[in-house]
């Protein structure tokens, strides 16, 4: 749901260095937004596309197809990978 249609009512608090808020700054002018409307667009689009292959995939009736046909596919040994998992790993 787009954020302009709901109501603002939570306050998300940013801390960041000089240079990084001159930046952004300048970045807010450019876009004709004030930092918070533009930090705001920024965060959804990059937590859109963030989550987006988590939420949801398509896929067309060939992909969907050879997809179900390696789901279907026997398990097969894997000695090596068998091997790598029943060993201690480098954190103990």
């Amino acid at each position: 749901m787009p954020a302009a249609i709901l109501s603002k009512s939570e306050r998300i608090d940013v801390r960041a260095t000089l240079p990084v808020k001159q930046l952004l700054q300048e970045a807010a002018r450019a876009a004709h937004k004030n930092v918070s409307e533009f930090l705001l667009d920024a965060g959804i689009l990059a937590a859109n596309q963030m989550l987006a292959d988590r939420l949801r995939f398509e896929l067309s009736p060939e992909q969907w197809d050879a997809f179900q046909a390696a789901l279907d596919q026997p398990v097969t040994a894997k000695p090596k990978l068998n091997k790598l998992l029943s060993e201690p790993g480098l954190l103990g």
